[in-house]
């Protein structure tokens, strides 16, 4: 769904032919991943930063059609809202210092977005967080929808599939929207890790079990609508605010955003063969023309089905698969980023030496989950720990196993320790940005504008959000 489409109106016989060109594709990359090679590759990673823009009160700025046209930079393009920009980080290889070179790209990054904004709106500027404190109801109109054909589109798709209005509910918030407009509320830095088909199943299912203590030490979406609500509310709001499930559809366990609800035995072809069986088609655009191994409509449908951990096939360069790691938080700063890539990467390359799935997957659901919504404070299940054990001190046990792997995967011991460092900092001192905000928005009396200029005034510093003050 990177790219723009050619139309927003499709007819049922297109919706009838895409279908088919699913199964038909699915066969394709079958035998694609069953090819021998197939995929073999230094281990690659790479990123993608949601921003919002911000006008010089603090209060989203709609105005990102033009600020992208202002910085003609290729790696910018336009997100849901027209709030919202998003910038595709360049790939680098695992080896060396993946992170430093990571944060210094995003640092840079975010200084030329935030610079183009303040020559567009005086006092204006973007950042990096999980939920803008400022957003209110009008800001989800259909008004606020990016001008592409790809969202109008989209749009339209879920509402054929959900006729009746969207009722957001998290704790005591209730909220009826007209559209899938709420998924603009939601900012978060995507993570990809390269991996061959034959390691797929075991470094899916280790992601799968790493987010959720990683999740717990890089909270930073805790405000939503003048509510304080979960440490991460972005993971509630973004499920239900795409949920495509009605009376017909309730069979079905998961909806479009989902953490999942089995371990992969098999190899990335299941989570296809999954989403195509499961998942009605909600942007049947036909591509004609395309050549057999570029497989476009399975992957425009498979972007369409936002999992948490995902697989990601691309043809380039004869073809290769990515986990997408989906679910972190925008923000707080550069080095918070990279440090959160950092753990995340590691942990996950740890726990792919074992074979998860003697394990009870509902464990994996449930950190995730508590993590979402208790941060550190959470109690969470772990292989080898009997019972429950606090997030914070879960952390902080595993940041050494998340070292061990980033060196064993050729990550400089610099790199490594500096990224981890700031993770372990933040863990001691429970200073994360979701820490971070509700303090500063209680010295502040309450003022949501100020808790943003504030905000991003630090986080453009570059400085870790343990540090802030």
């Amino acid at each position: 769904m990177g790219r723009d489409i050619d139309k927003e109106r499709f007819s049922e016989a297109e919706y009838a032919t895409f279908g088919e060109r699913l199964r038909e594709q699915l066969d394709v990359l079958r035998e694609l991943l069953g090819t021998p090679g197939f995929g073999d590759g230094p281990a690659t990673i790479g990123a993608e930063l949601e921003l919002f823009l911000v006008d010089g009160q603090g209060r989203p700025l709609s105005r990102n059609d033009e600020v992208r046209e202002a910085l003609g930079d290729p790696r910018v393009v336009l997100e849901l809202g027209r709030y919202n920009l998003e910038v595709n980080l360049t790939p680098l290889p695992l080896s060396g210092a993946p992170f430093e070179a990571l944060g210094g790209e995003v640092q840079e990054a975010m200084t030329r977005v935030d610079a183009a904004v303040r020559r567009a709106e005086e006092g204006g500027g973007a950042l990096p967080i999980g939920i803008l404190p400022t957003l209110d109801t009008a800001d989800f109109t259909r008004r606020a929808m990016s001008d592409q054909n790809r969202y109008r589109a989209m749009s339209r798709g879920i509402r054929r599939l959900r006729l009746e209005p969207f009722l957001v509910k998290i704790d005591d918030l209730e909220l009826s929207v007209e559209d899938v407009i709420l998924e603009s509320a939601n900012t978060s830095w995507q993570v990809h890790l390269r991996t061959p088909p034959g390691r797929f199943a075991r470094l899916f299912n280790a992601a799968q079990l790493a987010i959720g203590p990683v999740l717990a030490a890089c909270g930073n979406s805790p405000l939503f609508l003048g509510r304080r609500l979960w440490e991460e509310t972005r993971i509630a709001l973004m499920e239900e605010a795409a949920d495509d499930r009605d009376v017909e559809r309730l069979h079905r366990p998961d909806g479009r955003v989902t953490f999942g609800s089995d371990w992969v035995r098999e190899g990335a072809y299941e989570l296809f063969e999954r989403y195509v069986a499961d998942y009605d088609p909600i942007v049947p655009e036909l591509t004609e023309g395309a050549q057999a191994h570029e497989v476009p409509e399975l992957r425009l449908h498979q972007g369409t089905i936002w999992q948490w951990n995902r697989p990601v096939y691309d043809p380039a360069d004869g073809g290769h698969l990515r986990i997408e790691m989906r679910a972190l938080p925008a923000g707080p700063s550069c080095a918070d980023m990279a440090a959160n890539t950092a753990f995340l990467l590691g942990l996950t390359l740890s726990q792919a030496e074992r074979d998860l799935t003697g394990y009870r997957f509902a464990e994996a659901y449930q950190n995730f989950y508590r993590a979402a919504m208790h941060g550190l404070d959470a109690k969470l299940s772990w292989p080898g720990h009997d019972g429950g054990i606090h997030a914070a001190d879960l952390v902080l046990s595993l940041l050494p196993e998340s070292r061990a792997a980033l060196l064993a995967a050729g990550v400089s011991a610099r790199d490594a320790d500096r990224a981890l460092g700031i993770v372990e900092e933040r863990t001691r001192l429970r200073r994360t940005g979701a820490a971070w905000q509700r303090e500063t928005l209680d010295r502040l009396g309450g003022d949501r504008g100020a808790l943003v200029r504030r905000y991003r005034e630090l986080a453009l510093s570059g400085l870790p959000v343990h540090t802030w003050v």
